[in-house]
């Protein structure tokens, strides 16, 4: 990703958004089952909710397999609940399930919701995808109530770092997803109107027994590559041995690394 300056919005190194909802709606049915991270995130989120009463209506901004709307619904029993994905194929695998009230298709850059209408919004690993960050956060602070609380999580430059490294090696294409900094996030959420009351990164370092587990397992997520300007057809076997060879030299005693830069926010709407 080309490092922009921090509040500057970066343009056209993030994936189509119905690239985006395309590839995740495919993955609906295989995502739960490779979704450990994930789920390990969106639960160090939840713990990062400060001490507040129950919202009247809460949103669960990109909620994927509902996963997450379901823990909310149980943190909340009386609150009336959202799950609102871009992916129409996640929301269907989802509704089954239940947590949520209402399931809606919608675009986190384009809330179809009222100005002051829910209590909490709540975002585990979707919004990386939003290109326009600084419109996800305006919208937020539309339908926020005040003294509403938002809180997120999201992925930052340096993810998947082995792998991209790796692939530099062999050919210096954009195989790996781009995500904006973490300067970028700062300096976006400093200037939405929001207060921030956390915002840090954490890494979270996975382990592969070999190359073809780890890209199984971003294909099955629906988080394989979807860079613009990513190379097309299939990858020749030269290549491949190419890069198994350049991420073995990584290898540790767990397996091949592969380092998840995730970002943590906490914001709330004053007024």
């Amino acid at each position: 990703m080309t490092e922009s300056s921090p509040g500057q919005r970066p343009t056209g190194v993030l994936p189509d958004k119905r690239q985006v909802a395309a590839s995740f709606s495919r993955a609906a049915a295989s995502y739960d089952s490779v979704a450990a991270l994930q789920r390990r995130v969106g639960g160090n989120l939840l713990a990062a909710l400060p001490d507040m009463p129950s919202p009247t209506r809460w949103l669960d901004l990109g909620s994927g397999t509902g996963y997450f709307s379901r823990a909310l619904a149980a943190r909340f029993p009386q609150a009336d609940g959202v799950a609102l994905d871009i992916a129409e194929g996640m929301l269907r695998h989802a509704r089954p399930a239940g947590g949520a009230r209402q399931f809606v298709v919608g675009d986190a850059e384009h809330l179809p919701l009222r100005e002051d209408s829910v209590g909490l919004v709540f975002s585990s690993l979707a919004l990386q995808w939003c290109e326009d960050f600084a419109g996800v956060l305006s919208e937020v602070r539309r339908v926020l109530q005040p003294g509403g609380t938002f809180a997120f999580s999201s992925l930052c430059s340096g993810t998947l770092q082995e792998l991209r490294d790796s692939w530099q090696a062999v050919d210096g294409l954009a195989h790996v997803n781009r995500f904006r900094p973490l300067a970028t996030y700062q300096a976006l959420c400093n200037e939405s109107g929001l207060r921030p009351l956390a915002l840090e990164v954490r890494p979270e370092v996975l382990h592969f027994a070999d190359l073809r587990q780890l890209t199984h397992e971003l294909k099955a997520l629906g988080a394989h590559n979807l860079n613009p300007g990513r190379p097309g057809g299939l990858t020749g076997r030269a290549r491949l041995r190419a890069l198994v060879a350049a991420y073995e030299q990584l290898r540790q005693s767990a397996g091949l690394p592969a380092t998840y830069q995730v970002v943590y926010g906490v914001l709330r709407k004053e007024s």
